[in-house]
């Protein structure tokens, strides 16, 4: 006798199979947030004599803004070096859309679409759309950049008001981002995506790093330039989706490209860029989720006010480094982006 499941025609296998490693993975969450995050954040909030340290919520924040302080640089240094910053922008105002979309979907349809799956979704497609148009527009790819960027806000805002506002109020907390709304599911999207992307990044560092530097000799050392470009894109559209519930999403792009930009002012190489990026911007997390909290304030405004910060500071030493014949001796003593510089810092054909 079959099951119920099998003469409805659903796939119960593979249904059972996505059900249960989503529950593996919010229960792996929540094993670390209540047996290791949680009890260190409370001797934390112990020693220092903050309470906010103490609470579930903020223990949630502090660490998803620490997960979106790893990816975000990783990602965002090889698209600031291949000059194509605009695409995070561009990106989370289609993720936006995506949200929409669910929600629009489950209001009009009584669905329980998850609005971040229908974003990812909406967010992935655009991604190797935007390759593709880049890869043809040639000198115009910031025309198809925006284009992409208002025609996928557009289509969010006829979505809201396709439901007359009645999705507007679940669509403020992705717009801007909450500390109050991040969720253990949340927190255990972001670990994934953590691992998921730094993974990735791992393993294609040195034909990721080829491409971004001089794509033609890539592709005369036989890499598969488009693949490693729609690698990186899409990476660009996990990140962005993951984060976008804490930041929301017209700040999101900003992590993708603000600490990269103060780690390039003070970087040598290409790894160091990548490893003063993070730091940057786990300051700027931190930072941002404490002022937060501590002001009653925008979470994902203030994470990127305190990583414009971090950047200024970052110019202010490359201005000094000018003036001080011993700072501007030893930065002549490092590896530049040179072809030379690029291959001691493990940019060598494969």
């Amino acid at each position: 006798m079959q099951s119920s499941s099998l003469d409805a025609g659903v796939p119960f296998d593979e249904v059972t199979a996505v059900l249960w490693i989503g529950g593996i993975l919010i229960d792996g969450v929540e094993w670390f947030l209540d047996h290791i995050f949680g009890p260190g954040m409370d001797v934390l909030a112990d020693l220092l004599g903050t309470p906010m340290l103490g609470y579930p919520y903020m223990q949630r924040a502090y660490l998803a803004a620490v997960c979106i302080a790893v990816i975000g640089p990783i990602v965002g240094t090889f698209l600031v070096h291949r000059e194509m910053a605009m695409i995070g922008d561009t990106l989370a105002h289609t993720a936006f859309a995506g949200v929409a979309v669910g929600l629009f979907l489950n209001s009009a349809l009584s669905l329980t679409l998850s609005p971040l799956l229908t974003a990812f979704v909406v967010a992935v497609v655009t991604a190797l759309l935007v390759e593709l148009l880049v890869e043809h527009a040639g000198a115009y790819s910031d025309t198809s950049l925006a284009i992409v960027l208002t025609g996928g806000f557009a289509v969010g805002s006829i979505l809201i008001t396709a439901t007359d506002g009645g999705i507007a109020v679940g669509i403020d907390a992705y717009l801007f981002g909450s500390l109050a709304t991040v969720s253990t599911e949340n927190v255990g999207i972001l670990v994934l995506m953590s691992v998921i992307v730094g993974s990735l990044v791992t393993l294609a560092y040195r034909p990721l790093l080829y491409v971004t530097f001089d794509a033609t000799a890539a592709r005369a050392a036989r890499l598969n330039v488009r693949l490693y470009k729609r690698l990186m894109v899409v990476l660009t559209a996990m990140v962005v989706v993951s984060a976008m519930q804490i930041m929301g999403v017209i700040l999101v792009a900003a992590m993708l490209v603000v600490p990269v930009a103060a780690a390039a002012q003070v970087a040598g190489s290409f790894k160091q860029s990548i490893l003063l990026a993070v730091l940057a911007a786990e300051f700027a997390a931190i930072a941002g989720v404490t002022l937060s909290y501590v002001y009653g304030i925008a979470a994902g405004g203030s994470i990127v006010v305190a990583a414009i910060a971090v950047y200024a500071v970052a110019l202010g030493f490359q201005g000094l480094a000018h003036r001080l014949p011993t700072v501007q001796r030893l930065r002549s003593q490092r590896p530049g982006q040179t072809r030379e510089g690029l291959e001691a810092d493990g940019g060598e054909r494969e």
